[in-house]
């Protein structure tokens, strides 16, 4: 049988609220004048400490009840923060010891809630959006102005040690990257500077097309110490040497070398608007349209053979009015037809013929660091870069032709199954050696 009651009985069935939770209602409708987020601010930091006392009652016991067997005793309350929209957030947090009073008793809940790092990723993606030091109290989220009055690490000397604090952490990561199990199938290698300072990037792309920031080091291309350096850095990381890899490059020679001297005979291919810049720098204005169509147009054949005859040709013409151009056109010309040797065409042709891939992400990285006025140290710039090829890294898609990257690869196996084989034909047997020494 269902029981009625009535709106007077259920009236004098009401029980008072606890005083401790007016007192939370009422500092609950003071948040609510100020917006929605401060009045969920409030909410929150209450529900926080709410969830400490629960974990301490878990531990403890109930107040008011004797228990024996007890593990852990209260041990009052004491001052700590939590972050909170970035910033630090001043609370009351209950304290344990061990019932022989010899140990605090963690409180996993507080640890939780009082983890830095959401603070210091909040400061570093707002310093990469553009925001500086001094006005990123004025990016942050309305809080309600008793919780901001009692928030601290946002001054702009707070803000900026937290930022560098992440970027050594961003630069660490980057720089110690396990690359065992990555399969590459591309590599490109360009130089990034900074007013002055030059940092040496390398971009990976892997045989499914995704590009991954694979290091970097503080110096120019024109460095062999520097490219060597970096290349063996990537080995030392796991990097197989063996695996057949094209590297583009933007034509430095030094980094010619380095390859040579990590990876061996690995195929090279000269980014070709780099050529073409090289090229036109020793030409009068109004001679450049003309080679640059040609230049483009040799590039553009699928042809190796025709497409080296076409630009030696030009080279050829260019000899007796231009020599500077002459030259620089042939200086590494046949690398600049590597793509088309190995036979890839297409799209994925028109995406690694330039270190065009490596430029998109040198330009967001540009772009990260463009409210910096002055690099003060090397270790400064490399921390910017690496915040910002991470930064990157987020914006990623896989390349354009990534399709036909197991056409690349296989190509490479044989190119370099190629040359060994004609370097074992043309190796001398030590018997042979001994006879042409005598």
């Amino acid at each position: 049988m269902k029981r009625t009651v009535s709106l007077a009985q259920a009236g004098a069935e009401e029980v008072a609220l606890p005083e401790r939770v007016q007192e939370a209602l009422a500092q609950l409708v003071g948040s609510a004048k100020e917006g929605l987020l401060a009045l969920s601010v409030g909410v929150g930091l209450g529900v926080l400490a709410e969830l400490m006392e629960e974990e301490v009652i878990g531990v403890v016991g109930a107040k008011g009840k004797h228990d024996p067997d007890r593990v852990a005793v209260r041990h009052g309350h004491e001052s700590g923060e939590v972050t909170l929209g970035g910033r630090r957030v001043a609370v009351e947090r209950p304290r344990v010891r061990s019932a022989d009073g010899r140990a605090e008793v963690r409180s996993r809940t507080y640890e939780y809630f009082a983890d830095r790092d959401p603070m210091t990723r909040s400061v570093l993606e707002r310093m990469l959006a553009g925001v500086s030091t001094r006005r990123y109290l004025r990016t942050q989220e309305p809080v309600g102005s008793e919780v901001e009055l009692a928030a601290r690490s946002t001054s702009k000397s707070s803000v900026s040690r937290t930022f560098i604090e992440r970027t050594r952490r961003s630069l660490d990561e980057l720089m110690s990257r396990r690359l065992d199990d990555v399969r590459l199938a591309v590599m490109m290698i360009d130089g990034l500077e900074l007013q002055g300072r030059t940092n040496v990037v390398a971009l990976g792309i892997t045989t499914e097309g995704v590009k991954i920031p694979l290091g970097l080091w503080e110096g120019s291309t024109e460095n062999a110490t520097v490219a060597t350096a970096l290349l063996s850095d990537l080995v030392e990381r796991g990097l197989d040497p063996e695996q057949g890899i094209l590297f583009v490059i933007d034509g430095a020679k030094a980094l010619r070398k380095a390859i040579r001297n990590v990876f061996g005979d690995a195929p090279v291919h000269r980014c070709v608007r780099h050529k073409e810049r090289n090229v036109l720098d020793h030409l009068p204005e109004r001679e450049r349209p003309g080679v640059k169509q040609r230049l483009r147009r040799a590039w553009a054949l699928d042809n190796h053979d025709r497409a080296l005859e076409q630009l030696r040709a030009l080279a050829g013409e260019l000899d007796r009015s231009y020599p500077g151009a002459a030259g620089s056109l042939r200086e590494g010309m046949e690398e600049t037809l590597t793509l088309t040797r190995l036979g890839v065409t297409g799209n994925l042709k028109r995406t690694l013929e330039s270190t065009n891939p490596c430029e998109s992400m040198i330009e967001i990285v540009r772009h990260t660091q463009r409210n910096v006025k002055r690099w003060s140290s090397g270790e400064m710039a490399l921390r910017w870069t690496a915040a910002g090829m991470l930064e990157a890294e987020r914006q990623f898609r896989k390349i354009i032709g990534y399709r036909d990257l197991a056409t690349l690869v296989i190509a490479i196996e044989r190119n370099n199954d190629r040359r060994r084989h004609a370097d074992a034909t043309h190796t001398p047997s030590k018997e042979a050696a001994i006879v042409l020494s005598a």
